[in-house]
């Protein structure tokens, strides 16, 4: 069963472009599985089958995928207790497995398809007011150096297109286009999409500063063609640039959790409660389906209620 999930990795990554990321998720999940699988639908540790000799394809029928789900669920001494949304996931990793044998011919039936995935809540993404947003943004402009200038230019950068941070730190400098004033960038979001994004005169104007000598000083390599390099002159890793976030929402005096994927709420919240139109939301942030972008509306929904409240003479 490991070469077939090895195949199915692989359609994953060449047949429909997902990233390196979600092909480390689904492994994991899958891998979960097949050793549950490989027990004979008993608890890893808990079956008499030696390792190994357990499960075969042959032995996935919707007995076995419930026996999977209850033993995910379970919070007793046999089971994992997973959280809600972890079991959705792991079992959405398991259909699309099963759904990839039953294509490729491993399956006369998928076991899966009778099968309801359990729902997980969707939380809420918890965005940033205006004034974080903007003490935020302020605070690498005290540092006067090429990491300051950097750190100015990416955050103000990341707010203005919604960028995902994997987005960001993959932007080439060919990625980004700038006239006086004003700019686009291009990007590559989930399954190698290309999408071009407005850049506005304030970010702009931090991405040129950047350009006109701190990257000079970072880079040390000429053929480096990543936008946001470390002190090392390489490409800005995703985790370096949570690790920057921190520190600078820390010394803005952002109490709540801020994460990359916090700005990229933000800009999509304060865009609709600006008044932007949910499809128009939906294409700068990349979204396959218009039913992603709608939790954004709910935040927007909310604040005009607020809004409402403080100022009409009847809601009192």
């Amino acid at each position: 069963m490991e070469e077939r999930v090895t195949a199915f990795l692989h359609y994953m990554a060449a047949e429909r472009g997902s990233s390196k990321n979600t092909i480390d998720a689904y492994r994991n999940d899958l891998m979960v599985f097949v050793d549950f699988v490989r027990h004979e639908g008993s608890p890893p540790g808990e079956s008499d089958e030696p390792e190994g000799e357990g499960g075969t394809l042959e032995s996935l029928d919707r007995e076995l995928i419930l026996d999977y789900i209850a033993w995910l669920t379970d919070s007793g001494p046999h089971g994992k207790g997973y959280a809600k949304a972890t079991v959705a996931r792991k079992v959405a990793a398991v259909k699309s497995f099963c759904s990839f044998l039953l294509d490729s011919g491993d399956l006369a039936s998928n076991p899966t398809a009778a099968v309801e995935s359990p729902r997980a809540p969707k939380p809420v993404p918890q965005p940033l007011s205006t004034d974080e947003v903007d003490a935020l943004l302020r605070a690498p402009l005290g540092r006067e150096s090429a990491e300051g200038a950097r750190d100015a230019a990416m955050l103000v950068l990341m707010y203005a297109t919604g960028m995902r941070v994997s987005e960001l730190v993959s932007l080439n400098i060919d990625s980004i286009h700038l006239t006086p004033g004003t700019g686009f960038v291009r990007c590559l979001g989930k399954g190698g999409k290309e999408r071009t994004i407005p850049v506005d005169e304030q970010a702009a104007r931090s991405v040129e500063h950047y350009l006109d000598g701190a990257r000079a000083a970072l880079v040390r390599n000429g053929a480096q063609r990543a936008l946001f390099v470390n002190r090392r002159g390489d490409r800005l890793t995703r985790q370096g640039f949570w690790l920057i976030l921190k520190g600078y929402a820390k010394r803005a005096g952002i109490t709540s959790h801020v994460t990359p994927h916090t700005l990229r709420h933000s800009f999509a919240t304060h865009m609709l409660r600006g008044g932007a139109s949910l499809r128009a939301v939906q294409e700068l942030l990349g979204h396959a389906n218009v039913s992603t972008t709608q939790v954004y509306t709910q935040l927007a929904d909310e604040h005009l209620r607020i809004v409402y409240d403080q100022v009409h003479p009847r809601a009192q």
